[in-house]
């Protein structure tokens, strides 16, 4: 094994790669991947028409698919397969429409197989939302290619 193949940060953004590519669902919503590091990531939702709830603001549920998204990325970034446990989110602020939406996760514990991170999801860097999810690395599923 070469040590690039054992670089952390590698890791990370290889695991990045090949589950960006696989992800139909985020793709179609939109989501981008902006930044993968060692239990952290930053992604990106631009809110369109398709977005929008009957208030005209941003759906609740694509501000959770983006925090959880990030979720997603941080919690595989050790190029272990992981998977979501749980998560709950705060919507602070209404979302309007054309507006960048960024969620950054960081990671605040893991013990064993288990995680916790927590993802802020910001407009021109004011929060709009808070996200925690807990995860869980599940022996046997297939890490992403």
């Amino acid at each position: 094994m070469d040590a690039e193949s054992r670089d952390p940060a590698e890791i990370a953004r290889r695991t990045a790669a090949a589950m960006e590519k696989a992800d139909e669902a985020g793709r179609q919503a939109g989501v981008r991947l902006l930044a993968v590091g060692v239990g952290t990531a930053r992604v990106a939702l631009t809110v369109e028409p398709r977005h929008v709830n009957g208030h005209g603001i941003c759906h609740g549920g694509y501000l959770f698919l983006l925090a959880d998204a990030a979720l997603a990325y941080a919690c595989n970034s050790y190029g272990v397969s992981a998977v979501a446990a749980g998560a709950d989110i705060a919507f602070l602020r209404p979302v309007p429409e054309g507006v960048e939406v960024v969620a950054e996760a960081v990671e605040r514990a893991t013990t064993g197989r288990s995680g916790l991170y927590d993802v802020t999801v910001r407009v021109d860097g004011e929060a709009v939302a808070e996200f925690r999810g807990r995860t869980r690395q599940v022996p046997g599923l297939p890490a992403p290619t």
